[in-house]
């Protein structure tokens, strides 16, 4: 029988922790581009994509790549948060 407290007992080897690529920590300008789009459909609405009726033929839903569609894209535009407004604003 071996002594598991044994200088020469075999140590199990700890799981390797997978480090972070760097796509995982910094994503390229393209796929941030295409995250501050307003045309980008969000997951919950079905697979991530460019919703704009001009790209949506061509790229489709399925393997989307904001690689080849955003960098130079001429359908860009900033998604805006809208400004909340003060009931005093409206106006009848």
């Amino acid at each position: 029988m071996s002594d598991p407290f044994s200088p020469t007992s075999p140590i199990p080897a700890a799981p390797a922790e997978a480090a972070p690529t760097a796509e995982q920590t910094s994503s390229s300008p393209a796929v941030a581009r295409f995250k501050s789009c307003r045309w980008r459909r969000p997951p919950e609405d079905g697979p991530e994509c460019c919703g704009h009726r001009d790209v949506l033929p061509i790229a489709g839903t399925s393997g989307f790549d904001p690689e080849a569609w955003c960098p130079d894209c001429s359908f860009y535009k900033l998604r805006r948060t809208p400004k909340k407004r003060s009931p005093d604003e409206y106006r009848y």
